[in-house]
């Protein structure tokens, strides 16, 4: 832009120059020549003035892009100057790490030979030990591991045991305490109701009405509920015998406002036994409803709550198993907040582990996988169904619900009055205890004491010693959780015991 200027001048002053000429012709063709010398003279004079100006102008601009190209010269100059001293001081690191690579590479070298050297000295070393004490190394190390082994045999058995104790005691009592909390803080009646399946007859006059003529009205009574009405089994009773539940529980509440009408026939028996299923139908889904309700449980799909429900007319041992249930999703609720596990999956789990009861008189299996299968089928979590399917050890246990239900189901199932064994499973289950412990060699006797809950193993001392009775106590263990189902702890007590007798005569 600097140097348009000037020529724009130059121009400007060429144009002047021009326009004196025309006018100076002009005031010749006019005759006022002198005049128009003047004029011209004059923009002569303007025309140079401008021209050197301009050339000022341009001399000015162009020192000064000189000097700026000075300038820039001077910087590339700095710059490579910087860039060569650069290039000298890497060259020289780089010079510094090649002399360290090649001391390390014989240092290296050195240190190998050294390692050899002491090698060829031990093995020299070995030889003239082995010769010396006459024994190969291996031999050696056999003979001094013997040694060592009766030496510190009986010292290894005592250790054993103090820690055994040490760490068993201090697992009791950290889970004792949990186990305590979340009992001591869950209620509930130490014997649940039983499901009824015998009915009291007012009179002999109800038990002919109740047959009816030719057995007219206990055959429709029987068509209508599918379960068999026995009458004359005992005295002044009518027992119902049906494996399934439900059933049994129309034919009572039919058989009740049958008997409360007093007008029996099969028309009646049939209106009484659909208003049974009916009345049976809204209890069972309301017991379900109220149960997941109880414990604090949402979101269950309403074919397991059916189920669930359905687990109200159910008893195991006497027990009923929906209060069983229920009482187990408390504590598993209390346990699992206790040690951080999944509160909504153990109390959901435990909730639901026993559904599989309520149809294993229409499907074959255990009820544990029935259960899992049933409550995967209509769509609960993962975790929720192996916890189902791992409470009675049918599969291991991977997560801590699972754990949680397997525990609380023993603890529920086990505590006094909460079940009703008869003497007979009694007897089985202590015999079967006393077989596993004979089981193994160098037994002399075994007792079950303690209701079962605990297994005395006297064994004989010249055959095994204090060292292989702490492993056959848990080889027993093993067995017994293998081959028993049983609630609880039972508790394997070996004894080793060696008296020595002599009389002074």
């Amino acid at each position: 832009m600097e140097i348009i200027i000037p020529i724009i001048a130059a121009v400007v002053g060429l144009a002047a120059g021009a326009g004196g000429i025309f006018v100076y012709n002009k005031h010749n063709e006019n005759g006022g020549r002198d005049k128009a010398e003047d004029l011209v003279q004059k923009a002569k004079r303007e025309a140079s003035e401008i021209v050197l100006n301009a050339r000022r102008e341009a001399t000015k601009i162009t020192e000064k892009n000189q000097a700026e190209e000075n300038e820039r010269r001077k910087e590339w100059k700095r710059t490579d100057n910087r860039l060569a001293e650069r290039e000298s001081a890497l060259d020289a690191k780089l010079d510094q790490l090649e002399r360290k690579t090649e001391k390390l590479n014989k240092e290296e070298k050195e240190l190998e030979d050294l390692k050899n050297e002491v090698r060829e000295i031990r093995t020299k070393q070995h030889e003239k030990l082995e010769k010396i004490a006459g024994l190969s190394k291996a031999d050696a190390r056999d003979k001094l591991m013997k040694m060592t082994e009766n030496d510190i045999k009986q010292d290894l058995a005592g250790l054993i045991v103090k820690e055994q104790k040490e760490f068993k005691h201090d697992i009791d009592e950290t889970a004792q305490a949990m186990l305590l909390t979340a009992m001591e803080r869950m209620s509930s009646e130490v014997t649940a109701d039983r499901t009824v399946t015998a009915l009291k007859l007012p009179d002999d006059d109800m038990k002919g009405r109740i047959i009816g003529k030719e057995g007219r009205n206990i055959q429709a009574l029987q068509r209508a509920t599918g379960v068999d009405v026995l009458v004359d089994d005992t005295p002044g009773m009518i027992v119902l015998s049906s494996f399934d539940p439900i059933r049994r529980q129309v034919a009572r509440y039919a058989l009740e406002r049958l008997m409360k009408d007093g007008r029996i026939n099969p028309a009646s028996i049939e209106e009484s036994v659909a208003k049974a299923e009916k009345e049976i139908e809204k209890e069972v889904v309301r017991a379900g409803e109220d149960a997941a309700r109880e414990v604090g449980v949402v979101g269950i799909p309403r074919e397991i709550l059916h189920l669930l429900g359905e687990l109200k007319f159910r008893t195991s041992y006497g027990q009923n198993v929906l209060l069983h249930s229920i009482e187990m999703a408390h504590m598993a609720g209390m346990i699992a907040e206790e040690i951080g596990a999944d509160k909504r999956t153990a109390k959901t789990a435990t909730l639901l582990h026993d559904i599989g009861k309520a149809v294993t008189h229409k499907i074959e299996g255990k009820h544990a996988e029935i259960g899992a299968e049933l409550a995967k089928k209509y769509g609960m979590p993962d975790a929720v169904v192996h916890a189902m399917a791992a409470h009675h050890d049918d599969i291991e246990p991977t997560t801590p619900e699972a754990v949680i239900v397997k525990i609380v189901d023993a603890l529920s199932a086990a505590r006094p009055g909460a079940r009703n064994i008869s003497a007979e499973n009694f007897a089985e289950r202590m015999r079967d205890l006393e077989n596993i412990a004979t089981s193994f060699p160098g037994i002399d006797k075994a007792y079950a004491i303690s209701a079962g809950r605990e297994i005395r193993v006297i064994v004989e001392p010249k055959s095994i010693d204090d060292l292989s009775a702490l492993k056959l106590a848990r080889d027993i263990a093993n067995k017994i959780e293998a081959t028993m189902s049983y609630p609880g702890v039972i508790k394997v007590n070996v004894i080793r015991e060696t008296r020595a007798v002599e009389y002074a005569k």
